[in-house]
Formats: C-alpha cells, structure tokens, sequence
C-alpha cells in the first residue's frame, strides 16, 4: 500500500461528519474523532461556532494536537478524491434557499446578487426507476377471491382526497409540510420538489379511458352521502386512505413531525366504512410513513384487497395502477402492522418530560418490531416481511453446506503513529488578511485579534495526545471491523418453484436464530427478490458469515458465537418459514420443515405442502 497515493488513501479512510446542530462542544467532538461539523455554527445563522477561530486556537495552545487537525482535512479530501472532484467539477449551480433563477449567493448575509439556480435538468430515465421501485415495494395485505388483479372491470369508482392532487400544487405546501391531495413524501428539510406527481386517480383515468371502463370519483373525504350513491354503480370501489409525518420542525394537524397516533388520517376510516357498506368489491389502499391500525375495517366482508403503498414518490398513481392490474409483482412488509397500537411495546411520550429536551429510554435492546412481537408471543395483524403475490410458491430441497474460513482471533497491535508536525504559526500570523472581505454569518478559521486567544488550553484524556497511536481493539483492525467477521462460514441452498400459472417474482427471506434465552426468537439475515417462470424452478444460495451467528461479549469487547444451538429458517415472512435447519457450533444437524401458518390462508395465501 502506497501510503502517498490520493486512491490508496481514498479506499482506506472515511470522514465523520455531524448532523446538522449535532456538535455539542469544540476541543471534546475534535478529540472522539468528528471531522466535519455541520452546518458550523452552534445555532443557525448565529455566526458563532465550537470551531472556526476556536479550533485554530485550540491548535496553538495544545488542546487539539496538529496530527489530529492533518487527519481531519486527509479524511475530508479522501471523499475529495473519490468522487473525481480533483478532475471533472461544475461551478455550483443550485440553491437551497430559494428556487428563483437570481438571487443572492450567500443567502443570509445578501450578498453577491446573480444566477443562482441554473434548472440543470440531471433526472435522465430516473422516472421509470422510481416507478418501478415505488410499485415493487407496494405490499398486498388482502385479496380475496382474487380481487387483484383487476380485469378491465366494467366501471371504476374512487374515493378519498388520497386518491387526487393537493389543490395548493404538488410543492404548494413549503418542505412538503401538510396531507393535502395524495401523500408521496414526508415533510422536512431532507423533501424535495415534485418535477411532478402523478395522483392515482390521474393515473385510473387513463387506465379507465385505454380499457373502456366507466370510472368515477368523490374526493371529499366528508362528503359521504355523494360516496354511497356512487359506489353502489361501480364493480370495483378503490378507496384511498392517509396518515402523513416528517421532520419535527414542521407541525401538521397537531402532528409535530411523528404522529400522534396510528389512526388514519382525514376521515380515512369512515370512508372506508362508508363505501364497503355499499360496495361488494372494496380495494383499499394506504398510503402511509409507517404501521396504521386497520382492526375495524380489515375484516369487513366487502373489503376485497388491501395494498400498503408506503410514500411512492412522483409516480405514485404510475406505479399503484402497475399493482393493481397485475403488472409488477408486489413487495413485502418492512414492519409489523399490529393489532393496536399498544401491541407494539412502547408509548407515545405527548409532552416533554422534563424543560430542556424529552428523555426516552430505549430499553427494549434488540426487541424491536417483530422480534418483540415473537419474543412476547404476540399476534399481529401482518408481521413483518408479510406480501401476498399474484402466484404461487413452493420451498423445498434446503441444505447447508459447511465453509472452511479459518479461525478467529482478537486484533492486537496499535494504529499507525500519526505524522507529527510542529505547530509554527502564532496569534499573530493568524489574523484576517488585510483587505479581507468577510460575508456575514460566516465562519473563518483566523483571529480578530491576538487578545482573543486563550493560551491555557484544555486537556483531554491522555490518549487523545499519544501519537504513537493506540492500542487495536479486540473487535477491531480494519474499517467495519475485524475482517474475520466477514468469512462465510456456511452456504444456505434452498429450491423455490413457482406453482401458479403466471411468472411471477418471490422476496426470499433468511432468519436466523442465535438460541440465547436473552436473544430475540429470530432475526432477518438475509433476503433476495428473485423472479421465476410458472411451473419452474430456481436455486437461492445465501452466505451466512461469521457475523450472522456472533453476538456482542461485553467481557472480551469482542464478537462471539455462542455454544447455544443455532438455527437457520427460510421462507416468506418472520412467521411464514417451512424450511428450518439445525447448527450446532460448526455442525449441520438435521433439516426439519415447518408448515406455514393457516392465518396467512385466511387472508389469502395459498399453503405450502
């Protein structure tokens, strides 16, 4: 390894950088190892900062040693590298603050008026890309007699503000901060503008007009008297309900960024009601950042189907129109929908507990979602990795084979000693170059005036200074970890074979469980979308590493397998698993199978035999 090649520094290194407000103290943050502090200033647009001018004081008095300021700046420009910036760079050609073509360059400061949004069009096809993914991850609960997917059906009927376009414009709410229209992204500062969005009912009117089925819609989530006339007509009434959340800065509805509760949102469950008294073929659809409670409607005999669409993004009616008929296979539930909201463990903290900031104590470890659900033995709607599909599906043929990686060993040794230099520079080589311009708000790293500087600097822990290095932690030796954690130490073979009539795409999932009495039942370790013809067959292979079966010792500080039995189980959700084979150590036991459970057939699934 070439220690002075700009790729070999690139491919070993990485850079911290905090979240935004997250750096809480100068000398401290510098010293744990943080490299980039972000935005700079302690409160925005105050100008003052934990570093700046007071890191190069910190510098020359002794707090922050030189060596640590060079792996800083080595760490932030190894991304410098990566990313070709060094060779192919645009002048910056977007602001954040505003989308006006003009305007000021240092936008709080209002300084140096010009072109500062040059509308440089970069989407390229990534429309078809997030249609495909938004229909992919979209999850069918419920479909019974066979619903989905729709045939051309005689006459449409569509109901819910969900199902239509904010009137406000897709960006006429600021950071995407209300439920208006269709909800296909959250609110906050991490939002961006629609180029446009594309509303289900948009999307089922062009689909209605290219069959010749009648379709009509009442969008008014209040307006219920309108909904019973109108579904009454219709062969098939799809419903489109909400729940909207975001960024706690933004405020929807009583809702400060997460929600309140697990409820839809505007009237949802009395338009549901509403138009399955009336409708023999209701199609509901929820579009949602998360779990919603559907116990008083779920199992309403008129209710046919029901589809999770998550927030889809700008092709939203593009890519639930895809599902709906059949043209892309559905995806899988990446949680648990539970039966009530206090199945999930935990409670909503509505007030702050105490006058600075809430506290909340995790104290559940690794019994979140599903695995507090099977350690707890608790029955949820839809557990998690749950999805109906279109055809459907048998497991057969597992078999593990053994990998022969080697042995495991704690790391010993220190880190490189750092490349010391001496600091040279003094207050007085530090001050603002003369004639210098500084823009307001901003943060330099010079001095105003020598007086400025403290010269009794702070003292952090004695190793932050030692650079000889330091000791390489048992689990350490390399980025990520000890290398040896990512060995194979076993090959999972298993035969999936589409026994429908249609070709059809499986989302094949591994669970593993560690066999600790302390350890959650089971835990996902790996899963693979694979797409196989009817009537044919395909081999999935996944790698379980040395990782996969290791749990943290907070003796050693290292990752250990434990003597307790281990097993491996494959199949379509966390609760859905007829393939389970047996470890023991390093030893294969025995395979055994398990039948799916007969609940998944109430709602639909077919049994695997």
């Amino acid at each position: 390894m070439d220690e002075n090649d700009p790729l070999t520094i690139v491919d070993t290194i990485s850079f911290v950088m905090s979240d935004w407000q997250a750096q809480h103290a100068g000398v401290a943050t510098a010293l744990a190892g943080l490299d980039m502090a972000m935005p700079g200033d302690q409160v925005f647009v105050s100008g003052n900062a934990y570093w700046g001018s007071n890191l190069t004081m910190a510098i020359i008095n002794g707090s922050v040693p030189i060596w640590r300021l060079d792996d800083m700046a080595t760490r932030i420009m190894a991304s410098f590298y990566k990313v070709g910036l060094d060779k192919d760079r645009v002048d910056v050609n977007l602001a954040s603050w505003t989308t006006d073509v003009y305007g000021f360059q240092h936008w709080f400061a209002k300084e140096n008026y010009k072109v500062i949004n040059g509308n440089v069009d970069v989407r390229g096809t990534h429309a078809s890309l997030i249609r495909e993914v938004a229909a992919k991850g979209t999850v069918i609960l419920k479909n019974n007699g066979s619903a989905l997917p729709l045939q051309k059906p005689r006459q449409i009927a569509v109901f819910g503000s969900d199902a239509t376009d904010n009137p406000k414009g897709p960006n006429g709410c600021p950071d995407r901060g209300c439920a208006d229209g269709t909800v296909a992204m959250g609110w906050g500062s991490g939002t961006a503008n629609f180029p446009y969005l594309i509303s289900p009912l948009s999307a089922l009117q062009n689909k209605a007009i290219a069959d010749g089925s009648v379709i009509q819609w009442v969008v008014d989530d209040y307006a219920t008297m309108q909904m019973e006339h109108t579904a009454t007509q219709a062969s098939a009434c799809l419903v489109f309900v909400k729940a909207q959340a975001g960024e706690g800065f933004l405020i929807v509805d009583g809702n400060q960024g997460d929600r309140n509760n697990l409820t839809l949102w505007s009237n949802g469950e009395e338009v549901i009601r509403t138009v399955a008294a009336n409708c023999n073929n209701t199609i509901v659809t929820v579009h949602s950042p998360g779990p919603v409670t559907m116990e008083e409607w779920i199992d309403h005999p008129n209710i046919t189907a029901v589809l999770y669409a998550g927030l889809p993004g700008q092709e939203s009616g593009n890519s639930i129109v895809d599902v709906l008929y059949g043209l892309v296979e559905p995806g899988r539930l990446p949680f648990t929908i539970a039966k009530n909201a206090s199945d999930y463990g935990v409670n909503l903290m509505y007030k702050p507990d105490n006058t600075y900031a809430p506290q909340q104590n995790f104290t559940s470890g690794l019994m979140i979602d599903y695995r507090y659900f099977d350690k707890n033995n608790i029955k949820p709607r839809f557990e998690f990795g749950f999805g109906l599909s279109y055809t459907t599906w048998k497991y057969n043929d597992l078999t593990i084979r053994k990998i022969n990686a080697g042995p495991y060993g704690a790391f010993k040794g220190r880190t490189p000693a750092a490349k010391t230099t001496k600091v040279t520079e003094t207050a007085e080589s530090l001050l603002f170059p003369a004639n210098f311009h500084k823009v307001h708000f901003y943060n330099y790293p010079w001095f105003n005036k020598t007086s400025d500087v403290i010269r009794n600097g702070e003292n952090g822990p004695k190793d932050a200074y030692d650079a000889t290095g330091t000791p390489i932690r048992p689990a350490g030796g390399a980025p990520g970890g000890h290398p040896g954690l990512y060995d194979v130490l076993y090959e999972v073979n298993v035969t999936i074979s589409n026994t429908g009539k249609r070709n059809g795409e499986e989302i094949v999932q591994l669970y593993i469980s560690h066999g600790e009495t302390d350890d959650p039942v089971r835990v996902l370790r790996g899963f693979r979308r694979v797409s196989v013809d009817a009537g044919k067959s395909t081999n999935i292979i996944f790698a379980i590493t040395r990782r996969d079966l290791s749990r943290w010792d907070t003796v050693s500080q290292n990752w250990v397998i434990s003597a307790a039995d281990k097993k491996v189980f494959v199949g379509r959700s966390s609760r859905d698993l007829p393939l389970v084979a047996k470890l023991n150590g390093e030893k294969v036991l025995s395979v055994e199978r398990h039948k799916p459970s007969t609940w998944d057939t109430k709602h639909g699934m077919k049994t695997f035999m």
